[in-house]
């Protein structure tokens, strides 16, 4: 179980923190973008992000799941079929990962790109 940052018992706990907690981290915004797009089976998460080990794609995916934002649907086949998706809870999460995509276009690519263009 990994660590908490904020203390949810606490009347001045921080929204902001106790949010980063669940989709903070160095893949999860990105995971949990692409799987807003399309339900997706581990090895296409994996390809997409092809730096993320496979032991880390799976920590990520189960701590995503035990916080109620990742589905993950297994199918009784040979060899076994995995598929993630957003959960009803992570579902209230796309305005708000497309709100990052459209930042990071306008205020970080943008700026690279105009930069090498010059």
């Amino acid at each position: 179980m990994r660590k908490q940052r904020h203390d949810p018992e606490k009347l001045e706990a921080c929204p902001m923190e106790a949010t980063l907690d669940l989709i903070g981290g160095k893949w999860k915004g990105a995971i949990l973008f692409r799987l807003s797009e399309q339900t997706m089976r581990f090895n296409e998460l994996g390809r997409l992000f092809y730096k993320i080990t496979p032991r880390s794609l799976t920590k990520q995916l189960r701590e995503l799941e035990a916080d109620g934002l990742v589905h993950r649907e297994i199918y009784p086949e040979v060899p076994p079929k995995v598929e993630y998706s957003l959960t009803a809870k992570g579902e209230t999460l796309r305005p708000v990962l497309h709100a990052l995509k459209d930042w990071g276009e306008k205020e970080v690519l943008a700026p690279m790109k105009a930069a090498q263009e010059a």
